[in-house]
């Protein structure tokens, strides 16, 4: 915690005074603040949190049923006072030890807001949970894939009370850029604040104190904050979120952050409980190596080495950036532009594959100079044709790899993370270049061939 805080910039707790002077100088009206039905009290992300022996995905499961469980312990505390509430009310009404009947469906739906990332969808199944996948949407100006606000509002008022939680991401692939989560929270929070709200208010319990407010769970703020701890323009994002709005838990991978082997992750929240619920869901023991290696790696860093890297990073950006934008002109292409994603990169593709229009011919040759990438050692590139599908666990995405169900683009990512050094870039940048030549060479080649049998043919 101290390292996300005093390295990365992650708030934690944030002091009682200071919250009670910026909720005065905000005007009074709370409606839709994190103070009103939220379990954040005005915290940081960081304020608590658990490490995980497990990688991103389980964690995410874990993250889920810790939640159920929690949603469920405080529906059956709020149905438990309803029915005292009812009995008290109603004189001819006998009390008996039956259990009160739930006044509220079971909460087994996921709102996930499309990432073409197989993990978290895998997650949720493994959950024993109903995933509803919102789609996204593009932006007018940019080449950008970003949260449809809209379909997550409609999918709020149609599933209701059966939500357990929306998950958002804020590190992902280009052109997927990090959700929108401050205006996610927001959105969340004013929606439990309409439709969670469960005994008296605020106001009422100021002036009955022998009154006592059972709150329902609400719907929760679930954020996949995978490889985003190293991008400060992402974690400023979070610490808006958990001012503003509803967030529960922030999920974060010990190796893409802190250069240690996979197998970790860290659950962050604002809200000691949620930690609590989730800690208590991990079956069985575990292994301390994921401990120990972060634990080591923090230690032989320290503080000032941790935000070295960081630092080094965040230069490296620029450089990143003009490079790969160089190379893309070079072969008639271009740098996909999506300010917003400021880890991951990506180029178009659209003039790698030439005499043909048929898309399933473009996308068997865009695919294999994927594969050449991966043969010559040029690793941390994706390769993403159009229009392809993939079927995960029963449900079909369309155009799979760009988070959008029809991208006008065949595109390749490159990321400038964490523990890059300028001199591995550079290379990096001279290995893609050879690489591409090679198959311009290979697929002029072939072009010549395919003539050559076509005049041949028609000699004949």
């Amino acid at each position: 915690l101290d390292a996300v805080r005093r390295g990365a910039g992650l708030t934690g707790l944030v002091n009682k005074s200071k919250k009670q002077k910026q909720l005065k100088n905000d005007g009074g009206n709370h409606s839709g603040d994190a103070t009103n039905n939220n379990d954040n009290n005005g915290n940081g992300p960081a304020s608590y949190g658990t490490l995980l022996p497990v990688c991103t995905g389980m964690s995410m499961a874990l993250v889920l049923s810790g939640l159920r469980d929690r949603a469920n312990q405080l529906g059956k505390l709020a149905n438990q006072h309803d029915a005292t509430t009812t009995n008290n009310d109603d004189n001819n009404n006998n009390n008996d030890d039956s259990s009160p009947t739930p006044t509220t469906p079971e909460r087994n739906i996921v709102l996930w807001s499309r990432i073409d990332q197989k993990s978290c969808y895998k997650a949720i199944i493994s959950a024993g949970l109903t995933c509803i996948v919102l789609p996204t949407t593009t932006h007018p100006t940019t080449d950008e894939v970003s949260t449809d606000l809209d379909a997550l509002q409609a999918a709020l008022d149609k599933y209701s009370h059966r939500i357990l939680a929306v998950i958002t991401t804020t590190s992902c692939f280009c052109p997927r850029v990090p959700d929108e989560v401050d205006r996610v929270a927001r959105l969340i929070q004013g929606w439990n604040s309409q439709h969670c709200h469960n005994g008296n208010s605020d106001e009422d319990n100021n002036n009955n104190t022998n009154t006592t407010t059972h709150k329902r769970a609400g719907i929760a703020h679930v954020i996949n904050h995978a490889y985003g701890l190293q991008c400060t323009q992402t974690n400023k994002l979070l610490n808006r979120a958990c001012t503003i709005g509803r967030v529960d838990a922030i999920i974060c991978s010990t190796d893409k952050n802190f250069l240690v082997p996979v197998g970790g992750a860290l659950i962050l929240s604002p809200n000691d409980q949620v930690i609590a619920c989730i800690s208590k869901n991990y079956p069985g023991r575990a292994s301390a190596s994921p401990v120990v290696d972060l634990f080591i790696t923090l230690l032989s860093m320290g503080l000032s080495g941790y935000k070295g890297i960081l630092e080094e990073r965040r230069r490296l950006v620029d450089v990143f950036r003009v490079k790969f934008d160089a190379l893309a002109k070079k072969f008639g292409e271009r740098l996909l532009d999506c300010p917003r994603n400021t880890i991951s990169f990506g180029i178009t593709l659209d003039n790698l594959v030439i005499g043909t229009d048929d898309e399933t011919k473009k996308n068997v040759q865009i695919t294999k100079f994927g594969s050449m990438l991966f043969t010559r050692c040029i690793s941390g590139t994706r390769v993403v044709p159009t229009k392809e599908t993939k079927t995960i666990s029963g449900h079909t995405f369309q155009g799979f790899g760009s988070s959008y169900d029809d991208y006008p683009h065949s595109y390749m990512t490159a990321a400038c993370a964490v523990g890059m050094g300028e001199e591995e870039m550079m290379e990096f940048f001279e290995r893609l270049e050879r690489c591409w030549r090679e198959y311009v060479g290979k697929r002029e080649k072939e072009e010549v061939r395919k003539r050559l049998t076509q005049m041949e043919i028609k000699e004949s």
